[in-house]
């Protein structure tokens, strides 16, 4: 039926805004679990058409329901029982229905994507306040919780890492460390490999107040 036809394309339709819509977000993820974290940014670029293919794929979706659940006609009522055989899966409601799912997980998807990196939980014994700085930095292609893990994870991969922050709102990514263990070039390059570019720093790098003897992890020191 031509109903049946026009839903299961929607559906594709849907499908394909709702990863366009979260791509930016799903690209670090996929990053990471590939190894190449060079990609990670490569679809940054798609964050402000996001509130419009959100848009299209909840009107796609809307009409492609309609479209199902809507009464039949008369005419649709006598082709159906002429052709008296099962509609493909592909234009059934309960395809419809997974696609749904599909398209809501894939839209909402930057809510959640930072679940899949792994907590830092190192520690790093501070044995001179002197060596401790703390560094910021303007960071282009950060648009949501996924780019903000993405950047931590390549940063907290170096020794010497005490803590990482990053904002995608504002751009910034605040590390601090231990300079007799690691240095600023190693976390620009760190930075730099995992997809995102450093745009400039925001600060000089200031001595941290940190006591000597205190053990230092990922959520500061004690």
């Amino acid at each position: 039926m031509k109903t049946n036809s026009k839903s299961g394309k929607l559906a594709s339709a849907s499908i394909l805004s709702a990863i366009a819509a979260s791509l930016c977000c799903i690209t670090p993820v996929l990053a990471l679990i590939s190894g190449a974290g060079g990609i990670a940014s490569s679809f940054s670029w798609l964050e402000p058409a996001r509130p419009y293919l959100l848009g299209i794929t909840i009107l796609v979706l809307g009409f492609a329901w309609y479209q199902k659940l809507k009464p039949r006609i008369t005419e649709e009522i006598q082709c159906a029982c002429e052709e008296d055989e099962k509609p493909p899966f592909m234009q059934t409601k309960k395809f419809l229905g997974m696609v749904t799912v599909f398209a809501f997980l894939m839209m909402t998807f930057p809510d959640y994507g930072h679940i899949f990196y792994p907590k830092a939980d190192k520690e790093v014994i501070v044995v001179s306040k002197n060596n401790i700085r703390e560094i910021k930095f303007n960071i282009s292609g950060m648009t949501c919780s996924s780019c903000e893990e993405h950047v931590k994870h390549a940063v907290n991969e170096l020794p010497g890492i005490i803590e990482t922050s990053a904002d995608a709102n504002s751009g910034i990514a605040s590390i601090k460390f231990d300079d007799s263990k690691t240095d600023k070039a190693a976390i620009t390059k760190a930075i730099d490999a995992s997809g995102y570019k450093i745009t400039g720093e925001v600060t000089k790098e200031n001595p941290a107040h940190v006591e000597v003897g205190h053990v230092c992890g990922p959520n500061g020191c004690n």
